[in-house]
């Protein structure tokens, strides 16, 4: 048994926030008492977590790990070791591989990759339509019992109603969770960035928020009419977290989720034509970030997801209009919520929800929680010390992030993933 103790527990799926100790007894967590109630018995190892968070395992639930077919930007194992660094113990994959994630087999494959990488859990989402194409559904039984949590055309939107309302009704049968790229690129078109005043000064052909909103409201209507679980990915509008909150109002099955980039970064930081700072949805205005954070604030916006994407360098050092869409996120999202929570943007426990038990709820995990029984993914996070995101840093085989070379403050130092202890001093384990 592994005792963590002396530290400060947060755990809101239960409630708890405050000085608790916690013991680990093989796969599953064995109890959590206030400090000093659990007897000295043996234990094989003891964990002082004095000025230090100990959480559930964080949960992303919008990661590209580009394998199969794109192993020079990202593997599998490299992306679930980049988790493990950045405190998450549990991964959704995105279906936009080559060949894509539209049948049990390419499910398998990640599935076989993830159990070899012996890092954070790897959850797929399967495709909606078969080669994210948007003109045939695929086997949605069929990839739900291979093992995928939910399904995604993510980077594509469907475009075709009439499939996504049948998409959405075999969903609503199993419990499943359609999650929706919210983009009508009719009125985006070919856009690069946010659609704004500076756009035209740049030069750059712009991206309006009401090419996101038309479709959340859209996918809104449609998950009233059959019931199936929508969620928004990377909102980024503040019409569109209006829209998600007069749905919830009327009972709708809808939940969203923000990136930390579009909380801590607005358009002005695409000025220098910092290829790093493209993204997909793009950037917005100083307004626009007050809505996605009282949205947040409000539980209106579920959680927080990395969006993590990597790119390797070539295809960011070109011109700002023919380079990539995304950056990476997997490593730094949980050093950047801490800022929003010393800034008191955000409370520190409405924070730790986003991460953790807000994404389990949302695709139906039994993950993020730390109540006695619960699987033993859990973080240890020192939110007072400083560190550098440096290229010896990165873990992932990418490098195209905004926030290279900046100072963070919020270092992940022990990870646990089903009781297998992954990080220790910041270091993997494996190292």
């Amino acid at each position: 048994m592994i005792l963590i103790k002396n530290g400060t527990l947060i755990d809101p799926a239960n409630g708890l926030e405050g000085e608790f100790d916690l013991v680990i007894d093989g796969r599953r967590i064995a109890d959590v008492q206030k400090r000093g109630q659990i007897s000295q018995g043996s234990f094989s190892e003891v964990i002082d977590a004095s000025s230090k968070w100990v959480l559930p395992g964080l949960i992303d639930l919008h990661v590209h790990l580009r394998e199969p077919g794109a192993e020079w930007k990202e593997t599998i194992k490299t992306g679930a070791e980049a988790a493990i660094m950045g405190g998450f113990t549990a991964i959704c994959a995105m279906p936009n591989t080559s060949p894509r994630n539209d049948s049990a087999e390419v499910t398998r494959f990640i599935l076989e990759k993830a159990r070899a990488a012996q890092a954070a859990r790897v959850l797929p989402i399967g495709a909606v339509s078969i080669g994210l194409e948007g003109k045939q559904l695929t086997p949605i039984p069929e990839l739900l019992e291979a093992g995928c949590v939910a399904f995604s055309d993510d980077g594509e939107p469907v475009y075709d109603s009439g499939l996504m309302k049948k998409a959405l009704e075999w969903c609503a049968m199993s419990g499943a969770t359609i999650s929706c790229h919210e983009e009508d690129k009719c009125l985006s078109c070919s856009g690069v960035m946010n659609e704004s005043p500076l756009s035209f000064s740049l030069g750059l052909r712009g991206m309006p928020t009401v090419a996101e909103d038309v479709m959340v409201a859209r996918d809104i209507e449609l998950s009233r009419a059959t019931g199936g679980k929508v969620h928004i990915c990377h909102i980024s509008s503040a019409r569109s977290v209006e829209l998600v909150r007069r749905a919830k109002n009327d009972g709708i099955a809808v939940t969203a989720e923000v990136t930390p980039h579009h909380l801590t970064l607005d358009e002005s930081n695409v000025a220098s034509y910092d290829a790093n700072s493209k993204m997909s949805p793009p950037l917005r205005s100083a307004a626009e970030i007050e809505g996605l954070l009282e949205g947040l604030k409000d539980g209106t916006i579920d959680a927080v997801a990395s969006d993590h994407a990597p790119h390797e360098k070539d295809s960011k050092l070109v011109e700002f209009s023919r380079a990539t869409f995304g950056i990476l996120g997997l490593q730094t999202s949980l050093s950047l919520i801490i800022d929003l929570i010393d800034s008191r943007a955000l409370s520190r426990k409405r924070a730790i929800e986003s991460l953790t038990s807000a994404p389990a709820r949302i695709f139906g995990l039994e993950l993020g929680s730390l109540k006695r029984g619960a699987p033993a993914d859990v973080i240890v996070v020192d939110p007072q010390r400083q560190w550098v995101f440096d290229s010896s840093s990165v873990r992932s085989l990418s490098f195209n992030s905004p926030f290279l070379g900046r100072q963070l403050k919020g270092m992940v130092e022990v990870v646990f993933v089903n009781g297998d202890l992954k990080l220790q001093n910041g270091k993997l384990i494996n190292e």
